[in-house]
């Protein structure tokens, strides 16, 4: 069952006027009403999920020719591990290794960092486009999700 409002149902809310001109008490009491909505109905899915994954997994447990290539790759992947360990221990492969995290740690930030200078970008000069240096335009576009507040 699909409880996701269509576009028609949610509410207006350009990012040009601040929020207390263009969203109602109403308006924002509806659109909380449907992010709950959507917590629980993802919540509930997310359940299903587990349950659906545990049952799937149960029947090939429970097949003999399953089983056994399962454990046959167990059996490889250890191999693998084994083999990959050998390979790391050469000095150049770990300085490669560590390059390689190096530059996947710094193009992390500097995504965050972008991220930044686009959302102040578009509330500056009010357009969700901008084209990069190879002539090519891209569109700006956000993307947000809920996570657990830490207990303090």
């Amino acid at each position: 069952m699909d409880n996701t409002p269509d576009a028609s149902s949610v509410p207006d809310t350009t990012m040009s006027a601040a929020p207390s001109e263009t969203v109602s008490a109403d308006t924002v009491l509806e659109l909380e009403s449907m992010i709950k909505q959507g917590m629980t109905t993802i919540d509930r899915n997310k359940s299903e999920l587990k349950k659906l994954k545990e049952m799937m997994e149960s029947a090939l447990l429970n097949d003999e020719p399953y089983r056994t290539a399962a454990e046959k790759a167990k059996e490889a992947a250890k191999e693998k591990g084994k083999a990959k360990m050998n390979v790391m221990s050469v000095p150049a492969n770990k300085q490669l290794e560590e390059k390689i995290k190096d530059l996947t740690q710094e193009n992390k930030d500097l995504a965050g960092a972008q991220s930044e200078y686009l959302r102040e970008y578009a509330r500056l000069s009010g357009t969700n486009e901008i084209e990069g240096e190879d002539g090519e335009v891209r569109e700006i576009i956000y993307v947000a999700k809920l996570v657990k507040k830490a207990k303090r």
